[in-house]
């Protein structure tokens, strides 16, 4: 049960810090945050969380991540569905904290609530295709990364700072083509709060990362050293 509290927590905290940073921050100008800073924002909920729950659950906060894991020897399948079930709650309570702060303001409106989407749904108008290559490769590499850093023989200590700015630069890149999943429960708390297209087109935003973390679970299992 404490590893599904942390799991909840971190979660909620992941959308509140990362959405929050582009519903209430980026949408001003005058703050000069822009992409480059919910990128970071993203990052720093991971890197926050790692140091603080990852030796409670392990800080996936995402259910691709545990799936990933789990493929790869990883995670025991026993608790997979209870933290999937964990990281959506989660991610909901954080998308409904944020839904609350937003609209406390007269005249705001929310558009797309940091959703995910393509075509018309995506920030730079990228097709169905784009999206879908776009979430299956950087959920890969994401992966690719967790899977290195959280190693026995990987350098003990600085795993949740490179998980951390792997986010970021994945944030970076994909920004402009999805708004950036890489995260089924991300994209849920906040497709469900904006409806419409953004939930017509949340299947992929499931479908994508889970493919591109199941690829890294089976790579990174042949790659791995002997432990």
């Amino acid at each position: 049960m404490k590893k599904l509290v942390a799991e909840f927590i971190g979660t909620l905290w992941l959308v509140l810090g990362g959405c929050g940073s582009a519903v209430l921050a980026a949408a001003f100008p005058e703050l000069g945050i822009g992409f480059v800073g919910v990128a970071f924002a993203f990052g720093l909920t991971v890197v926050t969380m790692a140091y603080a729950i990852g030796h409670i659950s392990g800080c996936h906060l995402n259910p691709a991540v545990s799936i990933g894991l789990w493929i790869g020897g990883r995670f025991d399948s026993k608790d997979l569905v209870p933290y999937i079930i964990s990281q959506v709650l989660g991610g909901l309570a954080g998308a409904a904290i944020l839904y609350s702060i937003a609209t406390g303001k007269a005249g705001v409106e929310l558009g797309g609530f940091a959703s995910n989407g393509f075509g018309e749904a995506s920030p730079g108008g990228y097709s169905m295709s784009s999206a879908l290559i776009t979430e299956i490769v950087m959920t890969f590499f994401f992966l690719i990364v967790i899977l290195g850093a959280t190693h026995p023989k990987a350098p003990a200590g600085f795993g949740g700072l490179a998980i951390g700015l792997a986010l970021v630069l994945i944030h970076l890149i994909s920004i402009p083509v999805t708004n950036t999943s890489v995260n089924p429960a991300r994209s849920t708390s906040q497709a469900i709060f904006a409806g419409g297209i953004y939930l017509q087109q949340l299947w992929l935003f499931w479908v994508a990362p889970i493919i591109g973390a199941i690829l890294a679970g089976i790579v990174y299992k042949f790659l791995s050293p002997n432990e």
